[in-house]
């Protein structure tokens, strides 16, 4: 139908008519929280790269958790701070650690959320890699080894769901394996499938003290020009038992969003990374933006290219206007 009977102006005209036509919607449920956990007492300390999130002792995370549930949002994700570290990473399986009991604390303040745990080396590495180094080179089985004992550390203490970001291949059917071998079939894998060696991570490095020491990662973790191999590494992942599938970063990456999507029955996932968060907060505080307009913008993007969930540091945020808006 050509001009003039067809004018879609028509139905942009009011508000209400634009929220009747809104294809693509948010919701709080759709949201992960991120937490950063340390050791210490009475911690509630500002991260300078990332304004708005903090390091959160234990005794410190009771009103945080019940902040997110009345909000509505059901799971957080968390990431352990090394007390000690060594070359292997080992405080990372220690039943005592940070994370173990993190997730027990939060499991005794809110039995409801889900608990998921980034499971990886690179915060409890004195060199700061994701694996098992051997003469400066990652040594992809030996760190499966060592994956597999965190796994088990985090769904003793009563982790819904690791998710490994190692990038080690072969890491999803070694979890799966080990947990079920254990007892612990109930204890899902959400696989940071799809995890790209980007520039986005600068802040998050700061907040988790995860920097690599020497070197990079690009041996391990998948460079941006490469969406052919994205899809692979998601749908091996899946044929190894991953239960969700993720890509990381979000925003330089939804056509791979949308490219996996395609592929797969698996719930997708995708993390609004420590850079996208920070470079917005950044200009936000210069009055360049309008933040919740763009944070909008951008979380709707995610939904539109396919994501089922994501993990965003703005989630509390989010789910505050969203409150505000209904």
């Amino acid at each position: 139908m050509s001009f003039p009977q067809r004018r879609m102006r028509r139905l942009r005209s009011s508000t209400a008519l634009r929220k009747l036509l809104q294809e693509t919607t948010l919701a709080t449920s759709d949201f992960i929280m991120p937490l950063f956990l340390v050791q210490g007492h009475d911690i509630k300390e500002k991260i300078n790269a990332m304004p708005g999130q903090y390091h959160y002792s234990l005794d410190k995370l009771e009103g945080v958790i019940h902040e997110i549930i009345s909000l509505g949002i059901k799971a957080v994700l968390l990431f352990g701070s090394a007390q000690e570290k060594d070359e292997l990473g080992s405080s990372a399986w220690d039943s005592q650690g940070i994370t173990q009991r993190g997730i027990k604390k939060i499991k005794e303040i809110a039995p409801e959320i889900v608990v998921i745990t980034d499971l990886c080396l690179c915060a409890y590495t004195e060199h700061g890699h994701c694996g098992v180094l051997k003469d400066h080179v990652i040594d992809n089985d030996a760190s499966l080894e060592s994956l597999c004992k965190v796994a088990i550390s985090h769904a003793q203490a009563g982790a819904d769901f690791v998710a490994p970001s190692d990038m080690m291949d072969g890491r999803v059917r070694a979890i799966r394996q080990v947990l079920d071998d254990s007892g612990y079939t109930a204890t899902g894998i959400i696989s940071y499938s799809t995890k790209f060696a980007s520039g986005f991570y600068g802040p998050f490095r700061e907040a988790a003290d995860s920097a690599p020491q020497f070197g990079d990662r690009q041996s391990y973790q998948m460079q941006p020009a490469n969406s052919r191999e994205a899809l692979l590494e998601s749908l091996l992942d899946e044929q190894e038992g991953a239960d969700m599938l993720m890509v990381k970063p979000a925003l330089a990456y939804l056509d791979i969003v949308k490219e996996i999507r395609e592929n797969t029955l698996l719930p997708l996932v995708c993390y609004n990374v420590s850079g996208e968060y920070s470079m917005i907060k950044a200009a936000v505080e210069r009055g360049w933006i309008d933040e919740k307009k763009v944070v909008t913008e951008s979380l709707l993007g995610m939904k539109r290219a396919g994501a089922d969930l994501i993990i965003t540091y703005y989630a509390m945020d989010v789910a505050r206007w969203l409150r505000e808006d209904a």
